[in-house]
């Protein structure tokens, strides 16, 4: 207390008790991948594509990074965090590097091709080392005569798998589908398009290349920098702040992607289980630091019965800080002027960041336009998405008229409290604003005043929240409770030094299913009809 020992007029300043509580940012992406340029694992922050250019270089063929990112700013993203674990100009070889870091042989494309074998009105040649077949059989049930299944196997195992048309301009054609997805055999035109023909069903073996010992390119000595890293790199450590590890020392990230692991994975740098063991890393990341979500990307080239096989059989994650989404979209890509499949990640953590700015965190980001996409790389029926949505898989559909929306606002939890992604989100949104606007407590007395003062803050935040429609309830008891008093904080936790709050809410749920029913009823008796 000040001294007034000289009479006169004081004038002092006091704390008016009032701390308010002000909720914190929620748009912030974190992506992890490679680029040709750049600083070498440092979270470098860029808030809009000009920077990113700047930083990281264009778009390079081979990788998705800049495609992610620049979906990202396209779909109304305002910051990212961009971690760059490797990549080399050009992004097309694989430079040397320890077996922990590049996993697999030289990829498929700079192999010489082998020798071209007649598939009816087509030609089919081997673009990797094998005992490789092709054969056509019957497509799954009813269609088109054009339609037929192209099955690759290397050995007595089935490698690759496509339902092709030969009718050229078509989604589905089969020269397309075997570029875009393929990484064993090419197919080629035989014949003038007027001609061509679906292929009798037959088997046919492959002559493959044979391997070329392609020199790596060189390196700056010292240098660990590889063009598709495996999961050591992905995964880093958080002492040197490398890979996800760099991640933890930026607070501000709510939304994680790794799209140039399908990269990796299409060029054959790594195998499936090398990707399942990044996005596990990737997931545990996330919930070690319990504020930010896992945008997970797919393998492309899956159709919706195989991406159920995966989702269940190989990528059977459990956790509510994760979120899958399919299929990949066919994105313009300034580099070559022309369209190319990308992973989701980019695009989906874009429309995260819009939602939040426009409607809030709490209102599921579903049911929004993914800007920029031109196409799916599959077309989603309500009959597959039946099935897809209730293991976790949020599909990706075009609509005749509404454009390429996502269609679905679920984690990848098995527990049905945390089953919906706004409701993850807006946790941690809540979470982290009360965590941040309460570290006045620390070091007050633990007294009556510090509790009802604790109350005051905390409930003024909440009732606003309820006010912007983020609580259920149609009165403020009804949305959420604030206990902090002798219950809460009994003496021998007060001789402890603790304080305890209690904070109990009420999140709103998506109307994911919306159910008419409609009767008929006599007109006038304002009966239903039985």
């Amino acid at each position: 207390m000040p001294s007034y020992l000289s009479p006169g007029v004081y004038v002092e300043e006091v704390a008016s008790g009032s701390r308010p509580i002000e909720g914190v940012g929620t748009s912030v992406a974190a992506f992890v991948g490679l680029a040709p340029t750049g600083p070498l694992n440092e979270p470098t922050l860029v808030t809009n594509w000009t920077q990113y250019v700047t930083s990281f270089g264009d778009f390079t063929e081979g990788y998705y990074l800049a495609h992610s990112v620049y979906g990202f700013f396209n779909n109304g993203g305002s910051a990212a965090y961009v971690v760059r674990v490797g990549g080399a100009p050009g992004g097309a070889a694989v430079e040397s590097a320890s077996p922990a870091a590049v996993q697999g042989t030289t990829p498929p494309a700079a192999l010489p091709a082998g020798e071209p074998l007649q598939l009816g009105t087509f030609t089919v040649v081997a673009a990797a080392p094998g005992s490789l077949s092709v054969e056509v059989a019957d497509p799954e049930g009813e269609g088109p005569a054009e339609r037929f299944k192209l099955i690759v196997k290397d050995g007595s195992k089935v490698a690759e798998t496509f339902d092709v048309t030969a009718k050229k301009g078509s989604r589905n054609y089969v020269v397309t589908q075997v570029k875009e997805h393929s990484k064993l055999i090419s197919v080629q035109e035989a014949a003038p398009a007027g001609q061509l023909a679906r292929p009798e069903n037959q088997t046919v073996a492959l002559v493959a290349p044979a391997p070329a010992q392609t020199p790596a390119p060189a390196t700056p000595a010292g240098s660990d920098v590889v063009s598709h890293p495996g999961p050591a790199q992905y995964l880093g450590d958080s002492a040197d702040r490398t890979g996800f590890g760099g991640l933890e020392a930026v607070d501000e990230v709510s939304m994680v992607a790794v799209p140039d692991l399908m990269s990796a994975y299409q060029r054959g740098a790594i195998d499936l289980e090398s990707v399942k063991a990044v996005q596990l890393g990737l997931i545990a990341h996330c919930e070690l630091m319990g504020d930010r979500v896992a945008i997970i990307d797919p393998p492309p080239g899956l159709n919706a019965r195989r991406i159920r096989v995966w989702r269940q059989e190989t990528a059977g994650y459990d956790s509510k800080y994760a979120a899958l989404y399919y299929p990949w979209i066919k994105a313009f890509d300034p580099a070559s002027g022309q369209s190319r499949m990308v992973p989701p990640s980019g695009h989906v953590a874009g429309i995260w960041a819009r939602n939040d700015a426009e409607r809030g965190v709490h209102k599921a980001p579903a049911n929004e336009v993914v800007r920029g996409a031109v196409d799916l790389e599959m077309q989603i029926t309500r009959g597959e998405q039946g099935l897809l949505n209730p293991i976790g898989v949020n599909c990706i559909r075009a609509f005749p008229g509404r454009g390429i929306r996502i269609w679905g606002a679920r984690t990848l939890s098995s527990d049905p409290a945390w089953r919906y992604l706004n409701v993850r989100r807006y946790f941690n949104y809540l979470e982290e604003s009360i965590l941040i606007g309460t570290q006045w407590v620390v070091f007050e007395p633990n007294d009556h005043n510090l509790w009802a003062r604790i109350r005051r803050n905390v409930s003024a935040f909440l009732v606003n929240e309820w006010r912007n429609g983020a609580l259920f309830g149609a009165r403020p008891e009804e949305a959420y409770y604030v206990k902090c008093d002798e219950e809460t904080n009994p003496p021998e936790s007060v001789d402890l030094g603790r304080v305890i709050c209690e904070i109990g809410i009420a999140p709103v749920k998506p109307a994911e299913f919306v159910i008419f029913r409609l009767a008929q009823f006599s007109s006038g008796s304002g009966e239903l009809e039985e």
